[in-house]
């Protein structure tokens, strides 16, 4: 059986049959699954191999899930690989390792951190510390990177190189930062993200204009990247025998692969990458949606903890989406192809991301059909120019390199630019029921009597645009506000400013209940009280809500930290926080 042999809609029941396998993860023959997948092939029976492939994501899920018990605490020493590169936490830094076999979330303080901080991941890295659980609430969110232990590391040794392709990597990733020492601080780490996924450095408010805007995809690697790389090795691919340059656009996607770390987005695109290199080499080029569909069935069978991960659920439903609905939206958007093309690329990935971003972060910014339209034509020379042009300004070094990155200067600027006034668009946010009333439009719009067809783009729209629209101007108001977040945790707001009062520690849920209130940063975190408790939950808050401030009683010793006396007051936006009593602090907000 090959893939013809498979309709386009027989391939996505594949993946889903994949993917719920996976979800499952109940203990399965493995000799079986192999066995049914094996007898499909052979008797040439799609359904039969969607329920192989099936069990074997399932077992393989099974495999996957024991071996992330958590460890019991205790001391260890040992040659540590870094999984991630070393990032700045507040006082930590904070990288992914591999040690005796184990990946770990590693923190480090003081000389530790000062010695791991030129490292890059692949390297090797003698350690000394004390490994010990994740902490419940993020025992989720890190089990997608096969994460099950946390190492706190006390003592760093003598380190060394990775393996040739990731020394390779790691020399062209310091070339193409060394080439843009001219930029300023923001501009560099925006560079990175484009052109390497590399988030690092990026500040809160940079992070927030992008995130609000619905232009994060562009700081990470996704298949529009490999496909710059392959265009751009396409003259010299070109040039070989059809099944050297499969070999070689195989051996240019690991090489690529290796260089921006992996990452879920990155997997699924080298994955359909690959396919297609393949089915050309072989002559039946396969449409999009097959060749995404048999990705995820591959990548989840392989890695089955990958259908827990958003990043990669997202990268998944912004390509079905542009592979189902890309091409019938631009056929229905008048006016000119090269502004309705981009529409109806924007707005379908935006639908096919809508199934995840609505539950997880609450709504799809509206303002992300703008911010792309106007981001997207410079995003593209942004990182074929950086790739390029970027290397040999790292080689050149000083005035050569401040002049090779000019166009990236000018470029970077604008797309920071259009995120920041995009994200302060007071357009709101999709949820549930726009996007119900713009769904039923156009399902009656395919289906419906032709008489009512006219009257459904006004509809559509008004669900899509004009009640989010609505809601936000209803919701915008200079007015202090307050609201539970969880029964541990209150927000205040007022205007922009932003204010979390603890009274003791949250649950694990209390991140994902911030991000469905449209929090995407807290200016102020105050704490009724520094016991161990609060201290345990305060080291797995700092990553995932970045507060700008945090306000406590004595007993914590973190950077932007104010401590809480009786009459203390600090004041962000229109907002005055007030802190009254000893441990447990009460504390009071109001406007000023």
């Amino acid at each position: 059986m090959t893939t013809r042999a498979l309709s386009d809609r027989g391939a996505v029941v594949l993946a889903l049959a994949a993917a719920a396998g996976a979800l499952v993860h109940r203990p399965t023959s493995l000799p079986v699954a192999i066995g049914t997948v094996g007898l499909a092939f052979v008797v040439r029976r799609p359904a039969l191999l969607c329920v192989g492939a099936a069990l074997l994501a399932s077992a393989m899920g099974a495999r996957c899930w024991a071996g992330l018990q958590p460890p019991s605490p205790h001391r260890v020493q040992g040659i540590a690989t870094l999984v991630s590169d070393p990032e700045h936490v507040l006082d930590a830094l904070h990288l992914e390792v591999r040690l005796h076999g184990t990946r770990l979330d590693a923190w480090a303080r003081g000389d530790a951190a000062a010695a791991l901080e030129p490292r890059l991941a692949g390297e090797r890295i003698e350690v000394e510390g004390r490994v010990k659980p994740v902490a419940p609430g993020q025992r989720d969110r890190l089990a997608v990177r096969h994460i099950s232990g946390q190492l706190s590391i006390a003592r760093v040794g003598a380190w060394s190189r990775g393996n040739v392709a990731e020394t390779m990597a790691n020399g062209v990733r310091r070339t193409l930062e060394r080439g843009v020492a001219s930029l300023p601080g923001q501009q560099r780490a925006l560079f990175m993200g484009f052109v390497l996924g590399d988030s690092r450095g990026q500040s809160d408010a940079t992070a927030n204009d992008f995130r609000n805007a619905g232009l994060t995809h562009l700081l990470v690697v996704s298949g529009e990247n490999v496909a710059f790389i392959l265009a751009l090795a396409g003259p010299l691919l070109r040039l070989l025998q059809l099944r050297t340059r499969f070999v070689a656009g195989l051996l240019l996607l690991l090489a690529f692969g290796v260089l921006v770390r992996w990452e879920p987005s990155v997997l699924r695109a080298e994955a359909m990458a690959a396919l297609a290199l393949f089915a050309t080499t072989l002559g039946r080029p396969v449409s999009g949606l097959r060749l995404l569909a048999l990705a995820v069935t591959g990548l989840v069978i392989v890695d089955p903890v990958l259908v827990r991960s958003v990043g990669f659920l997202l990268s998944v439903g912004a390509c079905a989406g542009i592979a189902l609905w890309a091409t019938p939206l631009a056929a229905r958007i008048p006016g000119p192809r090269i502004v309705g093309e981009p529409l109806a690329v924007t707005i379908a990935a935006q639908l096919g991301v809508a199934p995840v971003l609505i539950p997880v972060f609450g709504g799809l910014p509206v303002a992300a059909i703008p911010a792309n339209l106007l981001a997207i034509p410079a995003a593209g020379p942004l990182t074929m120019w950086g790739m390029t042009a970027g290397a040999v300004a790292g080689l050149a070094g000083g005035a050569a390199a401040a002049a090779l990155h000019a166009p990236t200067r000018v470029l970077i600027t604008w797309i920071a630019a259009v995120a920041h006034a995009c994200a302060h668009l007071p357009l709101g946010h999709v949820g549930l029921v726009p996007l119900a009333v713009g769904g039923l439009c156009a399902v009656a719009w395919r289906r419906g009597p032709r008489a009512v067809r006219p009257y459904l783009v006004p509809v559509g729209a008004l669900g899509l645009l004009v009640i989010p629209l609505a809601l936000a101007s209803l919701t915008a108001t200079n007015d202090v506000t307050a609201q539970p977040v969880t029964s541990a945790a209150h927000l205040w707001r007022r205007g922009s400013a932003t204010v979390v009062v603890l009274d003791r520690p949250p649950s694990a849920g209390f991140p994902a209940a911030l991000r469905r209130a449209h929090v995407t940063h807290v200016d102020v975190l105050a704490l009724a009280s520094a016991d161990s408790r609060m201290g345990h939950a305060l080291d797995d808050l700092i990553p995932a809500v970045n507060p700008g401030l945090i306000v406590s009683p004595p007993g914590f010793h973190r950077p932007h930290l104010a401590v809480a006396t009786p009459g203390t007051e600090v004041a962000v936006g229109g907002l005055v926080v007030r802190a009254d009593g000893e441990s447990p602090v009460r504390f009071s907000v109001v406007s000023r």
